[in-house]
């Protein structure tokens, strides 16, 4: 059996998880810089339009941060 195809998929699909991991934490690292720096009405509201996650997972990623996120609009 060759599974030469097979092992580079796996490779590449590895390499694009790693990515995804490393683009998430970036994600998320901006949203809690953007939420620690604005008492901006809606702020958290926008941040979900803009990344498709929900006001929930944000409240969420800022207490993983151990920052209080704003009150829920």
């Amino acid at each position: 059996m060759d599974t030469t195809a097979l092992d580079a998929a796996t490779r590449r699909y590895r390499r694009a998880e790693a990515a995804l991991d490393r683009e998430r934490a970036a994600l998320t690292a901006e949203v809690v810089a953007l939420l620690q720096s604005t008492d901006e009405r809606g702020a958290q509201a926008e941040i979900a339009r803009r990344t498709g996650w929900s006001r929930e997972q944000i409240r969420q990623i800022m207490q993983r941060a151990g920052t209080v996120a704003p009150a829920a609009e």
